[in-house]
């Protein structure tokens, strides 16, 4: 918000929040209903097209949003501006969407005064598209250009154009980030190509559609944050420079402030003197700059189907919310499977985002799978076989470590990524399976004073761990099922064995609050813990919480430090600015330079990691008992 807001800052639909798409919907069932009802003669096709040009402009700027997180995802890259987002950012711009709200009542509204009259709004007319691009070049530019150097004298700026500039690192959506206020002049400014052609009697479907989706265009191109535009484009037709700008050219303006104002056609501040003397050479050293290697790499997979969204790339504001399965998500499920078919399709990995901690440079890649595969036999070759590419790439790029993220680590799978360094055993990239930090933090999440635990659930390395020390600092162990004690039992080779416990009675430990739970967990079993019982997952995956009267922690997981920059989106199921112990794992062993791998059967030394991680700024992550609560 500006720092001083103004009259009509915000969205009049602001208070309705998700409803607010509602308002459109009488015109849109309106339109379609007249459009299937009607005889073909009679079709009303321009009031029919305003709904889904609306959608095409949503996805126009999606795809948009998408590329530019794509192609920063790689630090270097033709990137420009080469800092990091926050989520303050994220949230101030998650209304993107209001200004083409607001564009549909205009529209529609425009068709209900017989602005637009179908009978005289043709597919196509050529002079109508000439005039509207002559009206955009003459009128509209000169217009914006004042209009832009107005809004940056102190009284406007402050109470309304300071919004747009709270962004310094621009994304796309970043272009249409400004007060209702502003949205109402520029409305008013882009509406002259329109009327013109409407006056003249010359416009046409095509005319207005297409003026419109120009405008998104060069909106997300200026404000995308990599230079994409090739040198030999201005090289064949030298005077392009005075009719388009380029990303760096406006990006300047976000970090210089009193520079290159024009709007899409840099001519006026060449004529005007107000172009920034480093815009040629902002962009040439944008375009040369190459991408850098990460240090660090983090592998992750998908989980659902409609996971796909949560990524970075996918839907920015839901990014940046811990993860839930949303209803709205179904009415697009061809586009989820359209996704599905695409992953599956395209079989490589992929760059979703990076960070920056500390001089390290800091990689999440994505295989290209979903949870369900993982439990396919059919499927484990495959995904080891990604799995074994990305560790090769790694290595190729020169990252220092490599963590094992969600399921890319198993026994079943590859022995927590043993399989891999015993076939390329002059890996300089160091393999991490982060049990030792899933451990330590389990341990320091529970409560003081315990003396005795339930073990429940599916034995993995970090659950043998786990049993193990716990049993070696004086803590009994209690498990539920014979198998796991005897598998238990075994492993400890009798030492400290005393301390395992196996009942075949939840009665006998009603008393019992605190148990360790993992994969497998059933609802009979939640079921019967005594109430305020706290559940700790020591699993990749959460268990689910059937209990209001009980508590449930949340899966191995440290907070960040302050200081590690870009980090807007959040991991799975995670709160903000929280990382799994997992992948924190990896960088402190890239920080701490330890010069071994953690897979296997091998675990580094648990109160070595622990300290190690609280020395580097990560934190244990808050917790809050339901007795806490009440």
């Amino acid at each position: 918000m500006a720092s001083k807001p103004g009259v009509l800052t915000n969205w009049p639909w602001t208070p309705l929040g998700s409803f607010k798409y509602l308002i459109l919907a009488p015109w849109a069932i309106n339109g379609t209903y007249l459009f299937v009802s009607m005889e073909k003669s009679e079709r009303d096709l321009s009031y029919f097209l305003i709904f889904p040009f609306l959608l095409w402009r949503m996805l126009h700027n999606q795809i948009w949003i998408s590329l530019s997180r794509y192609w920063t995802a790689k630090p270097g890259n033709r990137s420009i501006v080469d800092k990091g987002l926050e989520f303050d950012q994220i949230d101030r711009e998650s209304n993107w969407d209001d200004q083409i709200l607001f564009n549909g009542i205009l529209l529609y509204l425009a068709y209900k005064s017989k602005t637009l009259d179908p009978s005289r709004l043709p597919v196509w007319r050529t002079d109508g598209v000439i005039l509207t691009i002559l009206m955009h070049a003459g009128p509209v530019e000169f217009l914006y250009y004042w209009l832009h150097r107005a809004l940056h004298h102190h009284f406007l700026y402050s109470r309304y154009h300071s919004h747009h500039h709270s962004s310094i690192v621009t994304q796309p959506i970043t272009s249409v980030i400004h007060p209702f206020a502003e949205h109402i002049v520029y409305y008013m400014l882009f509406a002259i190509p329109m009327a013109s052609a409407l006056i003249s009697r010359t416009a046409s479907i095509a005319s207005i559609a297409g003026y419109i989706t120009y405008i998104d265009f060069m909106n997300n191109l200026g404000h995308c944050n990599f230079e994409l535009i090739p040198k030999s484009l201005f090289s064949l037709f030298p005077p392009l420079k005075f009719l388009m700008y380029t990303p760096s050219f406006h990006s300047l303006h976000h970090t210089q402030f009193r520079t290159n104002y024009s709007l899409f056609m840099p001519f006026y501040d060449y004529l005007y003197g107000t172009m920034d003397k480093s815009s040629d050479t902002l962009y040439e050293t944008s375009l040369k700059r190459e991408a850098k290697s990460p240090e660090v790499v983090h592998l992750m997979h998908l989980t659902t189907p409609e996971s796909i969204y949560h990524l970075r790339l996918g839907f920015a504001s839901f990014a940046s919310r811990p993860f839930t399965s949303k209803w709205y998500l179904w009415l697009i499920w061809p586009v989820t499977w359209w996704s599905m078919m695409l992953t599956w399709l395209y079989g490589r990995t992929f760059v979703v985002e990076r960070h920056r901690f500390d001089k390290l440079s800091l990689q999440t890649w994505v295989i290209p799978k979903y949870s369900l595969q993982y439990f396919l036999e059919w499927q484990k070759e495959s995904i080891n076989n990604l799995i074994e590419e990305a560790i090769l790439e790694a290595e190729e790029k020169g990252a220092k470590v490599l963590s094992l993220g969600l399921l890319n680590q198993g026994e079943g799978l590859n022995r927590y990524g043993e399989v891999y360094i015993k076939k390329h055993p002059q890996l300089n990239v160091k393999v991490v399976d982060g049990s030792s930090l899933a451990v330590a933090v389990v341990l320091n999440s529970i409560p003081k004073g315990t003396t005795e635990v339930v073990l429940r659930g599916k034995l993995t390395k970090v659950a043998y761990t786990l049993a193990f020390t716990l049993c070696q600092k004086g803590i009994r162990v209690v498990t539920l099922r014979e198998d796991e004690y005897l598998k238990l039992k075994k492993s400890f080779n009798t030492k400290f064995e005393s301390n395992l416990v196996f009942s075949k009675s939840y009665a006998d430990h009603d008393h019992q609050m605190t148990w360790i739970v993992g994969d497998g967990l059933d609802e009979e079993e939640q079921l019967k813990a005594s109430k305020g019982t706290l559940f700790i997952p020591f699993s990749q995956f959460p268990p689910k919480q059937l209990r209001k009267d009980c508590s449930y922690h949340s899966t191995p997981a440290m907070v960040t430090p302050r200081s590690l920059e870009n980090l807007h989106s959040c991991e799975n199921w995670l709160p903000r600015r929280v990382m799994s112990a997992w992948r924190v794992a990896a960088i402190v062993h890239a920080l701490e330079g330890w010069n071994e791998h953690e897979c296997g059967n091998k675990v580094c030394n648990i109160e070595k990691v622990w300290e190690a991680s609280l020395r580097h700024g990560f934190q244990p992550l808050i917790f809050q008992t339901q007795s806490n609560k009440q």
